[in-house]
Order: C-alpha cells, then sequence, then structure tokens
C-alpha cells in the first residue's frame, strides 16, 4: 500500500556571511537551524556559498571544504540532534579518482538527520566571476525527504527555465534554489523563483544571502514561493531571519491539474516562417 505523502515544513534562511571564515560561518548555520527546528522546519535551506563567503577574494584552494571536513562538525550535530535536514552553499574541493587531480565547485552541502555531510549538487550555470575559480557541475541531483523529491539548483542555475523543468519533469515536487543577490537587483530575483515555481506547478524555496560580505553588499529576501508563484513569506533584507512554510502535495496535484504546462508544453516548435509585410519606407 503507497505511503500517503505529507506536508512537508520548511525554513529558507538568510544572515551574513563572513568571508572566508567557515568556522565563524558554521556557528552562525547552527544558531539558523536551530531556530528553524524550533519552528518545526524538517528542512533548513541557506544561501549560496554561505560556509564560504560569496566573495572572490575568499575562493582559494586552502578556504575550500570536503564533505568530511571537521569543521563541520557542529552543523552535523545541530542536523542530528534536531532532526533536520540542512542544505548549504560551499566551496568544495573535489579530487580525481587517482587523488591528484583537483578542481573546486560551487556546490550544495547536504546534511542528513544522522549527521552525514554529502556535496550532491554542483552549480551548473556559473557566473560571471565564479568561472574563474570554479569548475561547473555535469549533472542536475534531487535530494528526498519523508517521500518529497526536491531538486536542487543555485541561483543562476534559476534563471534558465530549463533547469527547475528538468527535476519537475524528473519527479521533484519542490526545487530549492540558494542564492547570493547583490543589492540592486532585486526585481530580477522577485521574478526568477517565482516564475519557476509558475513554470512548473511546485514550491519553490530560495534562501539569499544578506549584509555585506567581502567587497559586496546583498539583498536578502528568502521567500518560498507556493506552486503558483505566489511568495508564501519573504524575508527582506533582515538578518538574521528566515521564512518557514508548509509544502503541501494536494496543491502541488491542484495546481498542476488545473494549469497543466507540463502536459501543453510541445516538444518542438518546428521550423520558423518570416514573412515581411511591409518594406522600409522611403
Amino acid at each position: 500500500m503507497p505511503v500517503t505523502l505529507r506536508p512537508l515544513r520548511v525554513a529558507a534562511a538568510q544572515a551574513e556571511s563572513v568571508a572566508g571564515d567557515l568556522d565563524a560561518n558554521v556557528a552562525t548555520a547552527v544558531h539558523l537551524v536551530s531556530a528553524a527546528a524550533d519552528w518545526g522546519a524538517r528542512v533548513v535551506v541557506l544561501p549560496e556559498l554561505f560556509l564560504t563567503g560569496y566573495s572572490p577574494q575568499a575562493w582559494l584552494p586552502e578556504l575550500t571544504t570536503t564533505p568530511d571536513d571537521p569543521r563541520l562538525e557542529p552543523l552535523a550535530s545541530a542536523a542530528r540532534e534536531r532532526a533536520v535536514v540542512v542544505v548549504a552553499g560551499a566551496a568544495v574541493r573535489r579530487s580525481g579518482p587517482d587523488g591528484s587531480a583537483q578542481r573546486f565547485t560551487l556546490s550544495l552541502l547536504v546534511v542528513d538527520e544522522a549527521g552525514e555531510v554529502t556535496a550532491p549538487y554542483d552549480k551548473q550555470h556559473l557566473f560571471d566571476t565564479e568561472r574563474a575559480f570554479f569548475a561547473p557541475g555535469a549533472q542536475g541531483a534531487s535530494i528526498v525527504v519523508d517521500g518529497w523529491e526536491l531538486g536542487l539548483g543555485v541561483c543562476y542555475d534559476g534563471c534558465f527555465p530549463e533547469h527547475a523543468r528538468a527535476a519537475a519533469e524528473d519527479g521533484a515536487r519542490a526545487y530549492l534554489c540558494p542564492s547570493a543577490y547583490v543589492a540592486g537587483s532585486e526585481h530580477r530575483r522577485d521574478l526568477y523563483y517565482a516564475a519557476r515555481a509558475l513554470d512548473n506547478g511546485i514550491y519553490v524555496v530560495f534562501a539569499g544571502l544578506t549584509g555585506r560580505c567581502g567587497g559586496l553588499d546583498f539583498s536578502g529576501g528568502s521567500a518560498v514561493y507556493d506552486p503558483e508563484g505566489r511568495a508564501l513569506g519573504r524575508a527582506g533584507i533582515i538578518s538574521p531571519a528566515a521564512v518557514v512554510a508548509d509544502l503541501d502535495p494536494v496543491e502541488v496535484a491542484r495546481v498542476q491539474a488545473e494549469n497543466p504546462i507540463a502536459r501543453d508544453r510541445l516538444g518542438s516548435l518546428g521550423g520558423r516562417s518570416r514573412v515581411v509585410v511591409a518594406g522600409p519606407r522611403p
């Protein structure tokens, strides 16, 4: 007999990150996770590169991390003690099969309720200066929590409709997208992720970096969008802060049935014709 999917409470959390200070950022993450757990959150999403800091000056080999980094233990302990799953952005160091070659990825670390840390997703669409240090990810990824398939993306990924669409087509009912938007880009921030929710009839959990990190100012705006693209809550620029919301499988099913974009999307738009209906004026 199939298990009935129940609502899932999630938190999109934000705070200031200190460029290059993993210990300080882990301590802040533990605070955010504990507060979200007090509100009943089962999944806590933290911003892009939160554990490393979104600052090119902090993107150095010696400041990267790995899933087995002992400095992550306080965050692993918090996840274990509060029985939550944590998704947090970090600069990750990856070795080749022989242990010699190294590359650096802008990744999501996932800490499960047993305190195990993995790095299942590397950002595929790198933005601007990120390309100078990070290697792009080669594939999409989802995690499953209490039967909920949750697609993973990072910031610029969510600007491309096909990224969230691939997750939804693979069964995701929600798309988690940690991000870092500089102050002044709020109009784009508030459009992209609402659109990804509406495009696919799924929830989108957006956790945005806020405050100053290195030489940049970030706009926060953490939010959870429902399957019709409406913000169930938004955090503004406050630090620390979190938006907590329940993801409802019934709502996903209702919206996808009433607005079946996935079903009605054409596999191909065919060729293109061009008809000149008026020439240039003399």
